[in-house]
């Protein structure tokens, strides 16, 4: 009796140890992610053992891991009903909440299997786990050190701590924490030294708080790991960039992209390929760019990242409908892509498009909460439409005698994106302390602009200016028409008539002379960094009186940040009649200079920022048969923007280029400009 109970004892001991053998196969697939193997070698399993619990496990396991979540839960939510109080269940069962992403479940869920068993390393870092992806980092961290108590060291609670920092750091960037963010990252450094992903956070939390000398300082530490060479190389490129150093930009980009021939990691190819062809780009260099995309398209031909450099490069180039139709594809291919929706929402922007602009732009924030550079859009969008007043006060003199003291006002008050109300009131007095003549005038104008096509926008004021003067008091009528059409790429033309008087002195104001303009103003700019701009007056005067006035300007852009262009300027001036002992009439005048013009534009700086202004020229001047005269021309401007919504700045001007006034004397001129938005933002927006 006692040998055939041993005899059955042997025979079940071998035939358990001969079972486990047979499933360590399995055991070994899902510990090396082989979970498609996993699967049917378990599933072979349970054809025959349809009720072991070790295989109903693994093979829970190997096709919740294999894509198949649902399924999963289903056969652990069996397994628990059979097996109710085994803990190992339990733990596989939550687990399947995860794969689910049924975070608040699990959450629940853990947290019973932790009060169950406050020392279980799975249940604390699965409990970790759950509410890190409920974005609960602060709680997360803290089990996740209580899982690590119970394993120091473990490996998979380590990597889960890290993402953890992570996870919370970008929280807080999202926020605009940008400190907050910055002590978790470098708080991760404490933990996982140099580690890549972090410093590569690191990096783009310093790039998004424009600290860029952190940023540099930053990429240069993850240089050091040859590994993560190229990588550095790109963002150290994206610095010089963002630090107008292009052509740093360039060098440092060529170099990360000539090291690729020994990479075969794909996606660091394609950020290094890209960032090379945005260096091309912002070099000017479009025809290599050019090349290079369409390199890509041919290979690449629906890839977004591939579109978006094609969409970029005609941005750059003013070819803002090929881009919008390379971002509206690129929204055909993924509706959440940032760089469909954003860039969308400047390619729009510069086509006049507004309203398009916004909702694209608004579209960017819908799936990346509080972005930094959608809000940053929309914020300089709404400046444009948020009502303004603007205040000019400013005094001239001149060699004759004359002085005048001007007040200007100003107030723009948009009611959508197309149409606005304008209004103005200015004020000017003027004296001569040789004539004793003196004159006051009173100007008041409302009018309208309205957007009829995108291209195309008219505006309209009309108002009356009252004068009283020595010898003569008068109200006349003042009007200004005006069409601004767009009518190719980098080309403006503005068209117009404006009704106004000689009011540039006393005299001038007394003899009530009304002038009659019609001009045209046109701008052409280039890809090569040449610019033109012409100007034409034709003016009919009440006193029979007429007046040709051409200006035109040749320039070429030097810098892009602060601005620096220098130029030829050349100027021609006619009248009918010669008129000299009242105002600057030749038969012909004709004026050469070159300039140059040195500009932070008030748009560009930033609150308790600092902007400028300052143009220099000289050349010479033809008054009909008289010897040439050598002239100059300074002005300056240098201001402070307070706050997004309030600057000022101190204005002047000198000249002794005789067009300059209407008398034919040298000029000065000094005065202070306030600007105020009314409002945070668009009075018609939400």
């Amino acid at each position: 009796m006692k040998l055939k109970f041993f005899t059955l004892l042997t025979f079940l001991i071998t035939t358990v140890f001969s079972y486990a053998q047979d499933m360590q196969e399995g055991f070994t697939y899902l510990e090396t992610g082989k979970y498609a193997k996993a699967e049917t070698f378990f599933q072979n399993i349970l054809k025959e053992h349809p009720n072991n619990k070790t295989a109903r496990l693994c093979y829970g396991r190997a096709i919740g891991l294999n894509g198949k979540p649902e399924q999963a839960n289903t056969l652990f939510t069996n397994l628990l009903a059979d097996y109710p109080t085994d803990f190992e269940v339990k733990l596989n069962y939550g687990e399947s909440l995860l794969w689910n992403k049924n975070f608040p479940k699990a959450k629940t869920y853990f947290k019973t299997l932790i009060d169950e068993d406050p020392k279980s390393f799975p249940a604390l870092l699965s409990y970790a786990n759950t509410l890190s992806n409920l974005k609960e980092y602060e709680d997360a961290l803290l089990y996740v050190n209580k899982a690590l108590d119970v394993l120091p060291g473990n490996p998979n609670a380590l990597t889960s701590k890290k993402y953890m920092y992570l996870g919370y750091a970008y929280q807080k960037q999202q926020a605009q924490q940008y400190d907050e963010a910055e002590a978790l990252l470098k708080q991760n450094l404490t933990l996982f030294d140099n580690d890549k992903d972090t410093l590569l956070n690191l990096a783009n939390l310093y790039l998004i708080a424009n600290r860029l000398d952190d940023a540099k300082a930053t990429y240069d530490i993850l240089a050091k790991n040859p590994e993560n060479k190229i990588i550095a190389l790109n963002g150290l490129a994206l610095v010089s960039h963002l630090n107008g150093k292009e052509k740093d930009a360039l060098q440092l980009s060529q170099q990360a992209y000539n090291s690729l021939e020994a990479s075969t990691d794909a996606t660091l190819t394609q950020q290094t390929t890209e960032r090379y062809a945005q260096a091309l780009i912002w070099n000017k260099k479009y025809k290599t760019a050019d090349t290079l995309i369409a390199k890509l398209i041919e290979s690449k031909p629906n890839k977004n990242w591939v579109l978006a450099l094609r969409a970029t490069l005609n941005i750059y180039k003013s070819d803002f409908k090929k881009s919008v139709k390379d971002y509206d594809q690129i929204l055909v291919n993924d509706s959440t892509s940032f760089d469909g929706n954003l860039g969308n929402a400047n390619a729009l922007k510069a086509l006049g498009k507004y309203e398009a602009a916004y909702t694209s732009a608004e579209n960017t924030l819908k799936f990346y909460d509080n972005q930094k550079d959608a809000t940053n859009f929309i914020k300089n969008l709404n400046t444009t439409f948020t009502p303004f007043y603007e205040g000019k006060t400013s005094y001239t003199f001149d060699n004759g005698d004359n002085e005048a003291f001007a007040v200007n006002n100003n107030l723009e008050f948009p009611f959508s994106t197309k149409f606005k109300i304008l209004g103005s009131y200015n004020y000017r007095s003027t004296t001569n302390a040789v004539t004793n003549n003196e004159a006051t005038s009173h100007d008041f104008s409302a009018g309208i602009s309205y957007q009829l096509l995108p291209n195309l926008t008219f505006k309209g004021t009309a108002g009356l200016t009252s004068a009283k003067a020595t010898t003569n008091d008068y109200t006349q009528l003042l009007t200004d028409l005006s069409f601004n059409i767009k009518p190719f790429k980098l080309q403006d033309l503005t068209v117009g008539y404006k009704r106004e008087l000689q009011s540039f002195n006393a005299e001038l104001l007394d003899r009530e002379i009304v002038q009659n303009n019609f001009y045209a103003n046109y701008s052409l700019n280039t890809n090569f960094n040449l610019g033109w701009f012409t100007q034409y007056f034709y003016t009919s005067q009440s006193d029979s009186n007429a007046r040709n006035l051409l200006f035109t300007s040749l320039y070429y852009n030097i810098l892009p940040k602060p601005s620096l262009k220098a130029g030829l300027n050349y100027q021609y001036i006619t009248f009918k009649n010669q008129v000299p002992s009242i105002y600057f009439s030749p038969e012909t005048f004709n004026a050469v200079e070159v300039f140059a013009n040195l500009i932070k534009d008030e748009n560009i700086a930033k609150p308790k920022e600092w902007y400028y202004e300052l143009t220099a020229a000289t050349g010479l001047q033809y008054i009909e048969d008289d010897e040439q005269q050598s002239t100059y021309r300074i002005q300056a401007k240098l201001g402070y923007k307070f706050s997004e919504r309030c600057m000022a700045n101190l204005f002047g001007t000198r000249s002794n280029i005789a067009s300059a006034t209407a008398a034919g004397f040298t000029f000065n001129e000094i005065g202070l400009r306030f600007k105020w938005l009314l409002f945070e933002k668009p009075v018609f927006r939400d």
